[in-house]
């Protein structure tokens, strides 16, 4: 049977491409990529040569009925991002949505996505998490941010770093400069680095030392015993 299959790709590193998303997209009808000029480069690098098409957040909800469509007409279709794995703060929600409501078949491929690794080398509590993606930037931001300020679990947030700094004094005004936190780059990549801190600790050393890369930031959960020693 025909289906659309989900397909991690690497965040950095094209060593963390798996022997099978190699396969899956060898053999796949048709590429749906965010960006086909970046995805090109992957596909390049693995020699697949199957036909790639633009599925981004300006077109995809004029494109997935169609989409689906096609597989339901025996087609098997990949979709990939520009790293890590689709509809994870990437397109892929909505075509995955529309799929599941026409009957169409979905499977996704287990493979990279950066806030695991990030989570994993904060050193923060990790049994329990809450995953926020990138925060609104700007109506709902505050709110939003009050509303997990009594959040028990530990919390990730995916930003850019030009709204590194602004972002962590947010946090020290909401959640307390004192609460411990973290902050990834460049995961999988040449540069790869975690700093670790209270969020006083972390506007201080970026304040001095100018974030680059992709950004994965960790915010310990609110803790009431922490509140009372201090």
């Amino acid at each position: 049977m025909a289906k659309l299959i989900i397909v991690p790709t690497p965040i950095g590193n094209l060593e963390d491409m798996t022997f099978r998303a190699v396969r899956v997209l060898k053999e796949a009808d048709l590429i749906l990529a965010e960006d086909t000029r970046t995805s090109g480069i992957l596909l390049k690098h693995y020699d697949i040569k199957n036909k790639l098409q633009s599925h981004h957040k300006f077109n995809e909800h004029r494109q997935v009925e169609r989409v689906a469509q096609r597989i339901l007409a025996g087609e098997n279709i990949a979709l990939i991002s520009d790293a890590g794995t689709p509809s994870i703060s990437d397109p892929g929600f909505l075509l995955v949505r529309e799929c599941v409501r026409m009957g169409v078949e979905v499977e996704c491929l287990p493979g990279a996505t950066a806030f695991v690794p990030a989570l994993v080398v904060s050193g923060l509590p990790n049994d329990r998490f809450c995953f926020e993606g990138f925060l609104p930037p700007k109506k709902g931001r505050q709110t939003r941010l009050r509303t997990l300020a009594t959040e028990e679990r530990s919390i990730l947030f995916y930003e850019s770093p030009l709204r590194l700094l602004k972002t962590l004094a947010q946090f020290a005004e909401t959640f307390g400069e004192d609460r411990p936190a973290s902050v990834s780059r460049e995961l999988s990549k040449r540069y790869e680095e975690t700093r670790r801190g209270t969020i006083k600790d972390l506007m201080l050393h970026f304040s001095v030392n100018e974030p680059r890369g992709e950004l994965v930031i960790v915010v310990a959960g609110f803790n009431k015993n922490r509140m009372i020693k201090q």
